[in-house]
Parts: C-alpha cells; structure tokens; sequence
C-alpha cells in the first residue's frame, strides 16, 4: 500500500512538472511558429535537463572517485542511483522555479 502511494506521489509531482513547463511554453512561443506540443516541448526540456544533470553527476562521481553503487533496489525497481538523482532534480527544478518567481514578486 505504501509504495502504490509513493507512486501516486511521484506521478502527481511528475504531472505538475510538465504542467509548470508547458505553461512556460505557451507563454513563450509565438503560435503563429508552433511547430510542437508544448507537451512534446516540455517533455523533451525534461529529458535534455535530466540528461545534462546525469552526465555532470557521472563527471563529478569520476573525477571524485566515489564509490556508489551501480544499482539500488526503487520499490523492487533496480535503479541507478545517479539516473534517479537526475530525473528527480529536473521534475522538481520548474516547481521550485515557480516558487521563486512568486517569492521574488512579493
């Protein structure tokens, strides 16, 4: 049960992450040049961020020469850690983005 609800968690934050980002696409695109969803758009600033964040990590853990585990076991999932790092900062990187545009208005 508790896992069904952790998931439900992330699918709901994952939800709003996209939905944060296809709002910034609207606003910014002309919609005489649309070419792309902005869904295709935010999912695909998502997988760019995500990726660029994993390729630092995977410098950083080299460079430092780190021992982290190739693999840990996400809800019987086997993920890599630095893989789970990544996707969970760029899910979260336009809500906390949004919170500091509110704050930075006030």
């Amino acid at each position: 049960m508790y896992a069904w609800i952790v998931l439900l968690l992330v699918l709901i934050i994952l939800a709003l992450s996209v939905w944060q980002r296809i709002k910034y696409f609207r606003k910014t695109v002309d919609e005489d040049k649309i070419k792309a969803s902005p869904l295709s758009l935010a999912l695909q600033e998502l997988v760019a961020i995500s990726g660029s964040i994993y390729l630092s990590l995977i410098m950083l853990v080299s460079f430092l020469k780190l021992n982290i585990p190739e693999t840990i076991m996400f809800f019987e999932i086997s993920i890599d850690p630095l893989a789970l790092l990544s996707i969970s900062l760029a899910i979260i990187q336009p809500l906390f983005l949004n919170l500091f545009n509110t704050i930075k208005k006030i």
